[in-house]
């Protein structure tokens, strides 16, 4: 039940009879900070961004309305398009394959090892250190020419010395590696997941002669199918999210040739940079219904592929 359900079921019973006590008091009291974080931190911000974003408003001078004008500009600004499609085609690749790879070891993990709790905490810890600046720089060092990843090819004879991230063809390729790398948290919530498929499935399978991976067709991806629901949703909303990765790696300007400009990185160029934060408020908020439509979709097409035990 959400924050929301629980207070307004707390309200709905706050005339109760004195003969049957509640303890309301002392719930709204533990979801005070809540409310007055979500009512002051977010809810009042996201209202004023959407009434801004039909204003020219550089924070210096008064906001002056100037009605669809900042949502028309889009359609003629070719960076805006530019930093569309950079981001969708990062989600695109990034989301599948970083699935991918949680998944695939997350079910290696689950057939017990020794020291399996050392490589869980191992395989997390990527997704703690992703999205921190420091990585962003070793990446950035690592798909360099002098880089790590050179020197890699080098082992096997391939003699470049091109820079990855310098690269219009490459750069948001090494972002997508990065994004991929981080696939600890989606692996541990994969595992928690096969943890609970009765094993009485698998070898009702093997008895009927199923193999390995007829079985983890048949049985681990539909039980594991709300999981990886759950997962693919929450992974297409961080990975519209990125920033820290795509400013540090290219510096703050979306280069080369605007390869890395993400759709995050223009808002933040044209609201703290350029000083247009009307504009950059209807980013945001087309970036919001980007990100809904998508959510959408999902839920639509989940009713196809997703099997719940009821």
């Amino acid at each position: 039940m959400s924050s929301f359900t629980e207070f307004g079921a707390l309200v709905k019973n706050r005339h109760r009879p004195k003969d049957k006590p509640t303890d309301t008091k002392v719930a709204l009291g533990f979801l005070a900070p809540w409310l007055i974080g979500a009512f002051f931190l977010s809810l009042i911000p996201m209202l004023y961004s959407l009434a801004i974003s039909f204003t020219k408003y550089n924070m210096i001078k008064p906001p002056r309305f100037v009605g669809l004008m900042n949502y028309r500009h889009m359609l003629a600004d070719p960076r805006f398009l530019s930093s569309l499609q950079v981001t969708l085609t990062y989600v695109v690749v990034s989301v599948p394959l970083q699935l991918v790879a949680a998944l695939a070891l997350a079910v290696v993990l689950d057939r017990g090892m020794r020291g399996l709790s050392f490589y869980r905490s191992a395989f997390y810890l990527p997704s703690m250190l992703g999205g921190s600046v420091a990585v962003a720089v070793l990446w950035k060092m690592v798909f360099g020419s002098d880089g790590l990843f050179n020197a890699f090819l080098g082992f096997f004879g391939v003699d470049t010395s091109m820079s990855w991230i310098a690269n219009p063809d490459t750069a948001n390729w090494t972002l997508v590696a990065l994004h991929v790398w981080q696939f600890g948290s989606p692996m541990v919530i994969f595992l928690a997941g096969l943890r609970q498929i009765p094993r009485e499935l698998y070898e009702a399978a093997s008895v009927d002669g199923a193999g390995k991976w007829r079985q983890f067709r048949s049985i681990t991806l539909p039980m594991l199918s709300p999981i990886i629901f759950f997962n693919l949703v929450m992974s297409v909303i961080n990975s519209f999210q990125t920033f820290t990765q795509a400013y540090v790696v290219s510096g703050g300007t979306g280069g080369p040739s605007d390869s890395t400009l993400f759709y995050t990185l223009y808002l933040y160029q044209q609201g703290f940079a350029s000083l247009r934060m009307g504009y950059a408020s209807a980013l945001a908020w087309i970036m919001v219904l980007i990100v809904a439509a998508l959510t959408g979709i999902n839920f639509a097409l989940s009713k196809f592929w997703v099997h719940y035990d009821d």
